[in-house]
């Protein structure tokens, strides 16, 4: 499947910057059934600093806001060719080893109502995968898929007490678990395309785990499969904060507006 991206994040300022720096994890990841054709990266009033591979792995370009603007938009188009609809994306790879992906983190801490989470499924299951299925199911009956109840700095025990929240939320509650049952698990960000319409208003996310004998495999919380040919894989990494397609400082007074716009089809 061949799938067209046109990507904008924008952002506005009631002041002008003085100075900003964005770290900018939006190239897709170059492996086997996941071929880039074509990717191009625009900034509107900053330019790219320098470029780097981070010990996920991620591509990250770091970028610098021109002094005195009100405005900055960062462009991504391309298009990408899948042909792995397993969910299976193979051995390990990078300069992490697997049992950094058992740590847990700010935002993926574990506490009771996580490990209540995990007793609740029980341990009569006839594989790994799924156990970890019954799992991602798990995560879903106890967090509603709703937009607005979180925020990015939400962690995955204050989203299952909320018991609502977004993709971000369900593959962080899922990583958390998934290392209390001793796997390694990692989230990612990325690119959906949807059935139902081409005009989006976010990235998605979801996760992997590494099972014995298969290597890294994806659980999509929020809808709940495992990725197939419609997904383009960005970043990844322990949480949000390590994948998230753009992440950075400013220094200054006024607030900011973020508008974005996504367009993901065949």
């Amino acid at each position: 499947m061949l799938l067209k991206i046109n990507h904008e994040t924008r952002y506005v300022y009631d002041t002008p910057v003085q100075y900003a720096l964005q770290q900018v994890r939006l190239r897709p990841k170059q492996r086997p059934g996941h071929d880039i054709k074509n990717w191009d990266i625009e900034i509107e009033g900053g330019k790219v600093e320098l470029s780097f591979e981070d010990h996920h792995c991620n591509h990250v370009d770091l970028i610098s806001i021109e002094r005195g603007r009100k405005q900055i938009a960062i462009r991504c188009t391309g298009e990408v060719e899948n042909s792995n609809g397993s969910g299976i994306m193979g051995s390990h790879a990078g300069f992490a080893p697997l049992w950094y992906f058992k740590g847990a983190t700010e935002l993926t801490r574990p506490g009771s109502r996580t490990k209540k989470l995990v007793r609740s499924i029980g341990d009569d299951f006839e594989s790994d995968v799924a156990k970890l299925h019954a799992l991602s199911a798990a995560v879903l009956d106890k967090v509603a898929y709703r937009t607005g109840k979180t925020d990015a700095g939400t962690d995955a025990e204050t989203a299952l007490k909320a018991g609502e929240g977004v993709c971000q939320d369900h593959s962080q509650i899922f990583c958390a678990a998934a290392r209390l049952l001793g796997f390694p698990a990692r989230y990612v960000s990325g690119y959906l395309m949807m059935s139902d319409r081409i005009d989006q208003d976010a990235t998605h996310a979801w996760a992997e785990v590494h099972v014995d004998g298969l290597g890294w495999v994806g659980f999509d919380v929020s809808n709940g499969y495992s990725p197939d040919e419609r997904y383009v894989r960005i970043a990844t990494g322990l949480d949000y904060r390590e994948a998230s397609p753009i992440s950075g400082l400013r220094y200054g007074a006024g607030n900011e507006d973020m508008i974005v716009t996504l367009q993901v089809q065949q």
